[in-house]
Order: C-alpha cells, then sequence, then structure tokens
C-alpha cells in the first residue's frame, strides 16, 4: 500500500493544471505588487498577456493547445499618443554585399606570349598597342603584328641584312600606320592593312632608338643625341634636327594636346620642346624647359592624358626615381626613390593611376595613385628586366615586355569591379601562346 500511496503523491506533483504551492512568487508577480511599479507602455514586458495566458492553461489544463509564441499576423499598432524615447546615439548605413564594389587586382597575367629573339636592350622601345586593338612587337630584325580581337598573328617586315635590328616602334593615332626605327639609321613607314611599305626615311646617323607621333609629324631620337622631325605628307620630309641631348634619346613622347614633345637622353637630362609651327622652325629648335635632377639614363616618359601639362620621368639604375613636372611652372612637383631602375611609365586614366616597369633589382612592374605615389599592387612573374610596358585601347590592360622574352598582359583596369573574381589562375593554367 505505501508504494501506491507514493505513486499517487508523485503524480500530484507533476500536475500542470494545478497551482504549484511553496514556491517563491514569480518576479512579474513581485513588480505587479509592488506600489512603485511602473504603468505598461509599448516597451515593457507583456505581463497582462502572459498571466491570462497561464490562467488559460490552467483552466483548460491543456498545454497541447496552449500558443506559446505566435508568428505571422499582423503587428499590433501602438496605442494612441505613444511616444518612443529612445535616442540614436550611433548609426551606420550597411551597403548590402551586392552592392558593395571592391576592386580585384589579378597578381597573375591573363595572358603570356613567347618573344624570341627579343633584344635585351634597356634603350630601345620594342613595343606599341593601337588604338585598333593590334600589338606591334620587335623580335631582332623582324615586326609581328599580334590582333588581340583576334587572336591572330602576322609578320609584317623583315630586314633584309641578318645583322640589322628593328630598334623602335610608333603607331599613328588611326592605328593605320606603323613607324619602324631601325639600327641602319633609317624610319620606315608602314601601311598596316595593306602590309606595304610606304616609304623609308633616311637622315640620322646612328640607330633610331625612339618615335612618337604628333598628327602627320614624326619625331625621331637617335643613338647620335639628335631628334628629327619629318613630314611625312611630303617628298622633302624633314623639318628640323633638335641636338640638345649629348647621347642616345632614349626616351620620346609627344604631349596629348599636341603642345609639347618631352625627350629623355642617356644624358640623364629632360627636355620639353614647342610644338613645330608652319614657318617657326627656329623656334621648334629651342626647349621650352629642360631638368637636371635625374642621376640616370632617362627612357621612361609619361605625359598625363587629363592634366596635359603634367609630364612623369624615370630614372635608371644610378637614379631609380619617378618625378613628375609641371610645364607650365617649369617645377618639379614630386620625387620618389622606387628603389629600382625603371625603364617605362603609363598613366592609366580608367583610375587616375600611374604604372612604372622595373629593371634592376625587382623586375617587377608597379601600380601607383596619383598623385600621392602610394602603392597600389606589384605585379611580379617576369624572371628578367621589364623594357617596355603599353597600354591597350580602352586602358583596362597593359602589355608588359621582359628580357625573359615574354609578353605579359595583365587586366588590371577594368571600369567593372564587380565582376567575379574566381579563383587565381595557376601560372601552368595560362594561355601561352608565341608572337611568330
Amino acid at each position: 500500500m505505501a508504494q501506491f500511496g507514493f505513486e499517487n503523491d508523485l503524480q500530484s506533483i507533476l500536475k500542470l493544471d494545478a497551482p504549484i504551492t511553496n514556491v517563491p512568487t514569480a518576479r512579474w508577480q513581485r513588480k505587479s505588487s509592488s506600489p512603485d511599479a511602473p504603468a505598461s507602455d509599448g516597451l515593457s514586458p507583456r505581463k497582462s498577456v502572459t498571466a491570462s495566458r497561464e490562467s488559460s492553461m490552467r483552466q483548460t489544463g491543456n498545454t497541447d493547445d496552449a500558443t506559446i509564441l505566435r508568428i505571422g499576423g499582423k503587428p499590433v499598432n501602438a496605442p494612441e499618443g505613444y511616444q518612443n524615447n529612445l535616442k540614436v546615439l550611433y548609426s551606420q548605413s550597411v551597403t548590402p554585399a551586392s552592392v558593395r564594389k571592391t576592386r580585384y587586382i589579378s597578381s597573375t597575367p591573363d595572358r603570356i606570349l613567347d618573344a624570341p629573339e627579343l633584344r635585351n636592350d634597356f634603350y630601345l622601345n620594342l613595343l606599341d598597342w593601337s588604338s585598333r586593338n593590334v600589338l606591334a612587337v620587335a623580335l631582332h630584325n623582324s615586326v609581328y603584328l599580334w590582333n588581340a580581337s583576334q587572336g591572330d598573328i602576322i609578320l609584317l617586315m623583315k630586314l633584309e641584312r641578318e645583322e640589322d635590328y628593328v630598334s623602335s616602334l610608333s603607331w599613328t593615332k588611326e592605328g593605320s600606320y606603323l613607324a619602324i626605327g631601325t639600327s641602319d639609321c633609317n624610319v620606315q613607314l608602314w601601311d598596316v592593312e595593306n602590309q606595304k611599305r610606304l616609304r623609308s626615311m633616311a637622315g640620322h646617323t646612328a640607330r633610331v632608338g625612339s618615335l612618337s607621333w604628333n598628327e602627320h609629324v614624326l619625331s625621331s631620337g637617335s643613338r647620335s643625341g639628335h631628334i628629327q622631325h619629318h613630314d611625312v605628307r611630303v617628298a622633302e620630309h624633314h623639318i628640323c634636327t633638335l641636338t640638345s641631348h649629348s647621347q642616345e634619346v632614349c626616351g620620346l613622347q609627344w604631349s596629348p594636346d599636341g603642345r609639347y614633345l618631352a625627350s629623355g637622353g642617356n644624358d640623364n637630362l629632360v627636355y620639353v620642346w614647342p610644338r613645330v609651327q608652319q614657318g617657326s622652325v627656329s623656334n621648334a629648335r629651342q626647349s621650352v624647359c629642360s631638368w637636371s635632377e635625374h642621376q640616370g639614363a632617362v627612357k621612361a616618359l609619361a605625359w598625363c592624358p587629363w592634366q596635359p601639362n603634367i609630364l612623369a620621368s624615370g630614372g635608371g639604375t644610378s637614379d631609380r626615381h619617378i618625378r613628375t613636372w609641371n610645364v607650365n611652372s617649369k617645377s618639379c612637383l614630386t620625387s620618389f626613390d622606387t628603389q629600382s631602375q625603371i625603364s617605362s611609365l603609363v598613366f592609366v586614366p580608367n583610375y587616375k593611376e600611374l604604372v612604372s616597369a622595373h629593371g634592376y633589382a625587382h623586375n617587377n612592374v608597379v601600380i601607383w595613385k596619383y598623385p600621392s605615389l602610394t602603392k597600389v599592387a606589384e605585379l611580379n612573374g617576369h624572371k628578367d628586366r621589364v623594357l617596355s610596358l603599353t597600354l591597350n585601347p580602352d586602358k583596362s590592360t597593359i602589355a608588359t615586355m621582359a628580357g625573359d622574352e615574354t609578353i605579359r598582359l595583365w587586366k588590371s583596369f577594368e571600369l567593372d569591379p564587380t565582376k567575379k573574381r574566381g579563383l587565381a589562375i595557376s601560372a601552368s593554367s595560362l594561355i601561352h601562346q608565341s608572337i611568330r
């Protein structure tokens, strides 16, 4: 009998439909019975609802039908005249991940082109990208064209003598014609569409290592230190000769507005020349300004497309500095030591950045924010010094040429930053193609 009595007592204790005695008073009951309890408002606990729900559970004795939490339905409106006294002390709008934009710069090139017999000469300019998306490359005594849109490669020309070599390249603005400087002191002009040489212009006494176009005027720089202007429309093409450099002219760039020609030489000097005016050839022989701050050869020259009066120059191994100049005030704006030989510079308008190509000792490419010259990214992969770089027509990709006989294409400046990154392309899975 004692056993049955114990079971009845246990069942009585476990019953949920009967009030539990001899337990501490619930917290909500203590607060409601307190004389200074605050009045109920929209931010207080729902005491009345809780009490009525518990009372309902006691009356029915059915816990299965009791609604503990109801999801759905319309929210209860706040009482009339209700005011929220809470104040926002700090807030920050969060941009959804789908809208947030971050720029990704791949550490591996988009494509690699093999360039056998590439001449590893710091002072030459053997790479140029046309406005029609055709990349011109000089390999020893030949010039090859790679159509970046279609992937086709053609041999444009080859010098007759094996000992001669191509020393410079430059496209016209329209991309229809290509100027070619050679080691035998000549400048050739080619019609690319018809693969036909239009003329060969003599006049230099040493190899032609640099070229630059300004409409119908072609400027050529020689190892002799001389710069010649050619009017390619007429038979008597020679306009005038500039003779201020004492050593090889390895850098030559016309400004985007056609007002100035910048020249850099192995004599560590930078000159800025005025545009050749009709009937005033004598004035063209006088430089607008010159700078001697560099302590090494100046091959790298670049004009800022959104500030036509700003010129950037880079020095060789003994200098290693990027310097920017204001042609109007004739002053140096910035001077920055890159700790590496500078072979080429180009401004990229898509992100207002400056890109530099380097030889000893880093053999890499660096993207800088302009004008602060804070480093954005480094592009590594070349096994020898980077000799030249050039920008494609839509300003999204640069091509770099190095002494390791490769040309690498870096798609670092696309304007759509929301493009999926995907996984980084491994070097073994890159698209390899021979330029010839």
